[in-house]
């Protein structure tokens, strides 16, 4: 019997419910705190439910929509979403922040926050997010130790600050040195500040003497060390230009050897500072006898303890007469007899430099001066147009037993070096064709045409020194942006009526050393032009 279905064989069809677009309901992070080591980055998980919603997550494409924000909706500075990556659970995400080097601590509440985009106004809204409390572990001296410099760390007993210029305070010295400067185990000192000018300015710089002595950087083994901090100088290269130049001439019997370093004085960075020998009477610096020999600083700030004005000439700073002062023998050394004999010695040098038969070739100055050693001094200064050899300020002059009065060493070319601001004569003339002895120096036609001579001579290695700015701009960089960042070199116009010194003080450090270039590319033409 066949049974037939009224209405025909018909299939039902199964009505599926319609799907629904994900929304993001929650942000959950895997931890609620985070800490990032100084310049470094950290990694947090955080899982979005629904884990099928669909969001960019690409932090280098503009339409990210994973945000790290304050409270308030503001992105942080002091750190950074540095990248978002998939896990392999769905929905759960591995957020990368990186601390942004900004030099601050902090400890603070952001949030991880997806956002949306309203496609006509481009206005960004929170759809959800989660907080997260972000730290950094600080060290102000990490970045210290990664600016390529060698690191000098200074620690006086008891921490007691360092004050005086005369008066020491006991300490210890540790240097960390790089791969090419050998560093130095920790050793006992004394240390005081030094300095006229610059001590008082709020970078302070110092002078070292250890107990024993020591071979620093690999230069010659001493007691005495200066940090000279170079504080209103833009380019912090200017003395270390200045001792290059000066090392070409092979007619300085010494030029103090110097390397830049990272001060950590008590254990707070001070800043870059140069490291460099001190101007002492020693078989490797001024090599003269310590029993006849004598070393002299002509200087306008008149604090030697021993000096006096020899009346022979003019200076800038003085008027008539030019300020002498005996270095060594030290003050608390030297004898009444000698001090005579100095006073007298240089009267006699120069009577016959200002006399009427000054440039007699048998009795007159070069009788008394070594006359190669003083063209070598003066073209450092005019090359550098440093014009403090017409104050004078810092002018060193020599004696050995039975020898000839020897100029040298140069020392503190950081005032008005390569600076037209200071001295705008240079950009068409000398700077140092009329200072102290030199004024009469040069109205000999004969001691005119040896500098001239020399000044050709010296002309090919002195065109370098613009490569060797950029060798020293390379190597300072970094600890330039440390340094400039708790000092500012213009605050040296306190010292010169409320204007900056050198012109520079307010320029970035690399303007600055592109200024300095020009600056002595157009003098050194000057000076080859007027010789």
């Amino acid at each position: 019997m066949l049974l037939a279905l009224s209405g025909g064989c018909s299939q039902r069809k199964e009505i599926l419910p319609k799907a629904e677009t994900p929304v993001l309901r929650t942000i959950t992070v895997s931890a609620y705190t985070l800490v990032l080591p100084e310049g470094e980055s950290a990694q947090v998980e955080f899982t979005v439910k629904d884990a099928a919603y669909p969001f960019n997550y690409n932090v280098g494409s503009s339409g990210c929509q994973v945000k790290l924000l304050l409270p308030g909706g503001r992105e942080p500075v002091d750190f950074y979403l540095k990248g978002v990556t998939p896990t392999e659970t769905q929905g759960t995400y591995l957020a990368v922040i990186a601390d942004a080097e900004t030099d601050s601590r902090y400890d603070t509440r952001a949030s991880i926050a997806i956002v949306s985009r309203n496609a006509d106004t481009g206005v960004e809204s929170i759809v959800q997010s989660a907080g997260i409390n972000i730290s950094v572990t600080y060290d102000p001296l990490s970045k210290v130790t990664k600016t390529g410099l060698p690191v000098v760390y200074m620690n006086t007993e008891s921490g007691y600050d360092i004050t005086s210029k005369t008066t020491f305070v006991n300490g210890n010295v540790t240097i960390e040195g790089t791969d090419e400067l050998p560093g130095l185990p920790t050793a006992k000192c004394r240390i005081r500040g030094r300095g006229n000018t610059t001590w008082e300015w709020p970078k302070k710089p110092y002078l070292i003497a250890f107990d024993e002595q020591q071979g620093v950087f690999g230069m010659h083994k001493h007691k005495r060390w200066v940090l000279l901090a170079n504080f209103m100088d833009r380019t912090l290269m200017r003395n270390m230009v200045s001792m290059k130049v000066a090392s070409f001439m092979t007619h300085l019997a010494w030029t103090p050897h110097s390397v830049p370093v990272e001060l950590v004085l008590n254990g707070k960075h001070r800043g870059t500072y140069l490291l460099i020998e001190q101007v002492r009477v020693d078989k490797d610096r001024v090599n003269i006898s310590k029993e006849d020999g004598y070393l002299f600083e002509l200087d306008f700030h008149y604090d030697n303890p021993v000096q006096w004005i020899d009346p022979h000439g003019t200076c800038w700073g003085m008027g008539n007469g030019i300020p002498f002062g005996i270095k060594y023998p030290d003050s608390d050394e030297i004898t009444a007899q000698q001090k005579s004999y100095a006073k007298s010695y240089i009267s006699e040098v120069a009577s016959v430099v200002y006399g009427d038969g000054f440039a007699d070739p048998e009795n007159g100055y070069a009788k008394y001066l070594d006359v190669d050693s003083f063209i070598d001094y003066w073209i450092v200064f005019e090359v550098m147009t440093n014009h403090e050899l017409n104050n004078p300020g810092s002018v060193f002059f020599h004696k050995d037993k039975d020898g000839l009065l020897t100029a040298g060493p140069v020392w503190d070319f950081d005032w008005g070096v390569l600076s037209f601001n200071t001295s705008p004569q240079g950009k068409t003339g000398l700077v140092c064709g009329d200072a102290i002895w030199y004024s009469r120096l040069f109205r000999d036609p004969a001691f005119k045409a040896r500098v001239k001579a020399r000044f050709q001579e010296l002309l090919p290695q002195l065109e370098t020194i613009p490569d060797y700015m950029e060798e020293c701009r390379v190597l300072l960089k970094e600890s330039a942006k440390l340094n400039f960042a708790m000092w500012n070199p213009a605050d040296d116009r306190n010292m010169n009526g409320w204007q900056i010194i050198n012109g520079d003080e307010n320029l970035s450090f690399d303007s600055a050393i592109d200024r300095l270039k020009d600056n002595y590319k157009t003098h050194l033409k000057v000076v080859g032009s007027k010789l």
